[in-house]
């Protein structure tokens, strides 16, 4: 048999103590027994065939029992492979613990798991946050409007952060409460004299209930004058009422102009009635020639009442003429 170089045996011997390096962390493993973990060699070689990096463990592990937190290794392995992050979860465990705040592993990772950051929850239970509430409209009964703007004080409740309503639900509720205090206000005036009225009002409400945080205090940072709304209201409605009468008016006065019109039809229609009658007459009175019963003498009569009768009107109508 040929002899193997002495550089391949080399090469050989080099890659088989790199993969039993990889294989057993040894120096994460007595920096773990340094630390008073208690985590074995042969649990560090699982945690890589379980596709769990053994320093995000240990590490945690470390950093806990340094703090004095007691957690296990097979629930921060799970929390690992279920997706969690656990720096977060150990630094919010140590947050909590040194601010006297009730917060254990499992709460802690179910928080994380929901998509929270949970230190962050940790730290706002620690120092409370502000919101600045959008400018909310309400008008008092007086018709008055009034643009408030408010400031929310707000800190986590740790134990509704799962499944508990944002801050979109805070301020939705806190505008509410606003509208309803300045609606049952009956003048502008004295909600602006007593701006703490409408903080006590939506206090009492409990507009925290299901929500992921504890209000601490609503204030009032401003209030403006908008519009008298109860005028512009009253305005439109004279408009309405107007255009109402207007609109009434003018059907009578269609109503009228048809009549009018109908009238003069009529009037028509008998005028055309009484000259087809008068064209008649001469018919009538040459027939009567004819059939011997009316004579020449009469006739004339009949010309001499007509003219008498004409002539009378005529100086009725115009009595100047008399002279």
């Amino acid at each position: 048999m040929a002899e193997v170089p002495v550089y391949v045996l080399a090469g050989i011997i080099v890659l088989v103590i790199l993969i039993l390096f990889w294989l057993l962390p040894i120096p994460l493993w007595l920096s773990a027994k340094f630390a008073n973990v208690h985590v074995s060699l042969l649990q560090l070689v699982f945690m890589r065939f379980r596709r769990v990096p053994p320093s995000i463990i240990v590490n945690a592990l470390v950093t806990a029992t340094k703090a004095g937190i007691p957690v296990q290794r097979d629930l921060l392995e799970a929390h690992y492979l279920a997706g969690g992050n656990l720096s977060k979860v150990i630094r919010a465990l140590i947050s909590a613990d040194k601010a006297n705040i009730e917060l254990d592993f499992r709460a802690a990772t179910a928080i994380d798991l929901a998509g929270r950051d949970v230190f962050e929850a940790v730290q706002l239970s620690v120092n409370p946050k502000v919101i600045e509430c959008p400018a909310v409209t309400a008008v008092a009964k007086d018709g008055i409007q009034l643009i408030t703007k408010a400031r929310v004080t707000v800190r986590a409740n740790i134990k509704q952060l799962v499944g508990g309503a944002g801050e979109e639900t805070i301020l939705a509720r806190v505008g509410e409460g606003i509208v309803t205090s300045i609606g049952s206000a009956a003048s502008h005036k004295s909600v602006m004299e007593n701006p703490d009225t409408i903080s006590k009002v939506v206090l009492a409400k409990g507009l925290d209930s299901g929500t992921a945080f504890e209000i601490l205090s609503i204030d009032i940072a401003d209030i403006d004058i908008g519009k008298n709304i109860g005028a512009s209201l009253q305005m439109d409605q004279a408009n309405a009422d107007k255009n109402i009468a207007q609109a009434r008016a003018e059907e009578r006065r269609a109503m009228a102009i048809a009549l009018e019109q109908e009238m003069k039809a009529k009037a028509q229609e008998a005028r055309a009635k009484v000259i087809e009658a008068e064209a008649q007459i001469p018919i009538a009175i040459a027939e009567a020639f004819k059939n011997g019963q009316l004579g020449i003498m009469d006739y004339y009569k009949m010309q001499n009442i007509q003219a008498d009768t004409s002539m009378r009107d005529n100086i009725a109508k115009n009595p100047g003429d008399k002279k």
